[in-house]
């Protein structure tokens, strides 16, 4: 098949996708991995091109199956949102689909200088402080974002989205597009995998997302206090739940193993989560001993019912329920908490059909995934299963480096390569009956080649049950010659393809940033952002001239200040050295899209309020003289002379 075309020769010293690729074939070699031996019509994608001469070729025809052109000309709107994580950079994005367009970013875990995340007050109290007023953290590592939920499709309500680094789970309001709350889960390290239930799994008559679990990646010792560091015995992960609504975490279970990705299930009753390293090892090698690894299943009603029964322990000084679900305490399916169903070893990645029916875990050092009938897990708990690896339907063979999987809710998977460099469409119910015993029967459909060693997958609507099947997106790790060099950081590459047809048709590239994760997409009128803030959301909004002004309370100065396209007021303020000066401003324009900026030299001072926002900061006065405020967001004719003086007195 058609791969990179470039020179092998790639500068001084191995290229990424190069020794990334043997090193993994070096490991799958290492364990007895047999190469797959499915086969399809297998279509490669444009070659990159390898010179000046080729710049210009074209990837694909926009206007391309039955998804339609790619292309959303001027005045056209796309016709989905994407949630995307942003990896390193520490926030969420928006973009449109199928433009690729980025239409917003969503700070969160870490500063943001242009509209002041992390310098406001308001931003400060939902991104956690130090005793001295400093912000607790400044880095952070999305992975993993997802919707809140009412009757199996998302509501437009929430995402949450997750800071591996520092075991932090954010809340994004979606009317707004901004991040609300945030929640420091307690006793956990590398906090990885989350998702959201999709309708109350105690309740029936709750149809919508009350609950998100979150799957701790390292294990470490419990309490990590600095005992038993050097016995990996000792060590155990948590898997957690967080309310939805207060952001409080509601209870953990201790596990065998550690966690990668989360799913739950569209009745709400099982939550699982794909788990390598079950054999608890503490190094590489020794992660890699056992042949097969497992999905672990939690039973959501029966852990809550063992919580109020008060059979649960504490962790250190940590007050959050904790329940045992290691094997050992589980075996007897009457009273388990939880049940591991194997997998082929480090399995990489956990996702539901949208009929409500399977999880599909990908092997990644297997050619296989695992289908898991989740009807025969909830048998299992009543018992009426006794062998719980009987819930194990179809393990097809699919290509080398299987990830991640979405669908199209036509019954067909969609699942990454990450060696071979490709996406594999099959069809879940042909891969059901050759497990069953047809031996006829190629569940593969159709692979295409990716631009490189593709990662994360999602296509529209695919975590709902309102799967459409028209595009899919796919994150690859490396570009390489896909984009104009930019230095030695190439940027990574996000592909759509078009799903609606027999054959995936890869329709575009989009150059991003390193290092993005996982996304999601979904119809743009699920999603009803609001373009105007509501005045009265802050308590402490300036709502006219009147209102306006200064008090002082001995060294204590407040501000309180109203933007008006293209004046402030008041216009001037005077305060001494040593104030701690406290300023409010609201932006009274009714106008959307009139933002206003609001910058003061020397301070360290920049943000941006919407229409109808009110933001707040609070600063020393440390030198004498005359400091000019002015506005940063172009907003009026006369937005250069939008500004006022703040005069400081020795």
């Amino acid at each position: 098949m058609t791969k990179n075309n470039s020179q092998d020769v790639e500068g001084a010293g191995i290229g990424r996708r190069r020794f990334l690729n043997s090193a993994a074939a070096i490991g799958i070699t290492s364990v007895g991995l047999a190469a797959c031996q499915e086969s399809s019509n297998t279509t490669a994608a444009p070659a990159a091109a390898s010179g000046p001469a080729n710049a210009a070729a074209p990837v694909a025809n926009a206007h391309v199956g039955g998804a339609g052109s790619a292309e959303v000309k001027p005045g056209q709107l796309d016709t989905h949102y994407a949630l995307w994580s942003s990896g390193h950079t520490g926030d969420a994005r928006v973009l449109g689909i199928p433009s690729g367009r980025e239409l917003l970013r969503i700070p969160c875990f870490v500063p943001d200088a242009l509209i002041g995340w992390g310098l406001t007050n308001e931003s400060k109290a939902v991104m956690g402080t130090r005793a001295d007023g400093s912000l607790r953290y400044t880095v952070g590592d999305t992975h993993h974002v997802h919707g809140s939920y009412k009757d199996g499709i998302y509501d437009g309500k929430y995402a949450w989205i997750n800071d591996k680094i520092n075991s932090r789970l954010a809340r994004l309001r979606l009317d707004y597009m901004v991040c609300d709350k945030i929640t420091k889960i307690p006793n956990v390290q590398g906090f990885h995998g989350i998702f959201p239930d999709r309708r109350d799994p105690v309740d029936p008559a709750i149809d919508y997302t009350t609950r998100v679990f979150c799957g701790q990646e390292f294990h470490v010792p419990m309490p990590n206090k600095g005992a038993h560091l050097e016995d990996p015995k000792q060590y155990h992960c948590l898997f957690t739940c967080v309310d939805a609504e207060t952001m409080d975490v509601r209870w953990q279970a201790r596990i065998d193993g550690n966690c990668d990705l989360v799913a739950t299930s569209f009745d709400g009753k099982l939550a699982a989560s794909n788990q390598y390293n079950t054999e608890n090892g503490a190094l590489y090698p020794d992660m890699m001993a056992a042949e097969r690894d497992a999905c672990l299943f939690f039973n959501i009603a029966r852990i809550e019912q063992a919580i109020k029964d008060g059979k649960f322990t504490t962790i250190g000084d940590s007050k959050v329920p904790v329940v045992d679900c290691t094997v050992e305490a589980n075996k007897d399916p009457a009273t388990a908490l939880s049940v591991r169903v194997s997998t082929p070893k480090n399995p990489h990645g956990v996702n539901a059909s949208p009929d409500g029916k399977y999880f599909i875990c990908s092997g990644k050092l297997s050619p296989t995934a695992t289908v898991i009938e989740l009807q025969k897990v909830l048998d299992w708990f009543d018992g009426k299963l006794e062998d719980i690896d009987k819930a194990i339907v179809a393990e097809p063979e699919i290509g080398l480096g299987p990830l991640h999987t979405t669908f199209d809710g036509k019954g067909n998977a969609y699942t990454t390569l990450f060696l071979d460099s490709q996406v594999v469409k099959w069809n879940i119910d042909k891969a059901i009956q050759k497990h069953a015993g047809d031996k006829e029967i190629n569940p593969i459909v159709h692979k295409l080649d990716v631009m490189y060693q593709p990662g994360h997958i999602n296509a529209t609507n695919a975590e709902t049950k309102e799967a459409d099947g028209i595009w899919m997106a796919v994150g690859n790790k490396f570009s390489k010659d896909r984009f104009l060099p930019v230095g030695p950081m190439h940027p990574e590459n996000d592909q759509l393809i078009d799903i609606t047809g027999e054959q995936m048709v890869l329709v575009h590239d989009n150059a991003v940033r390193p290092e993005p994760h996982d996304f999601i997409i979904f119809k743009r009128d699920w999603l009803h952002p609001k373009q105007v803030y509501e005045l009265d959301e802050h308590p402490q909004a300036t709502k006219d001239t009147d209102s306006a002004g200064v008090t002082r309370n001995g060294n204590k100065v407040t501000v309180r200040m109203i933007s008006f396209a293209p004046s402030y007021t008041p216009i001037e303020f005077k305060v001494k050295v040593g104030d701690e000066v406290t300023l409010f401003l609201t932006n009274i324009d009714k106008v959307e899209d009139l933002a206003h900026g609001f910058a003061l030299p020397e301070y360290n001072i920049q943000f941006v309020v919407n229409p109808q926002e009110t933001k707040s900061v609070t600063f020393k006065i440390d030198q004498p003289g005359v400091f000019w405020y002015y506005c940063t967001n172009f907003c009026h004719a006369l937005h250069l002379e939008m500004r006022g003086r703040m005069i400081v007195e020795a």
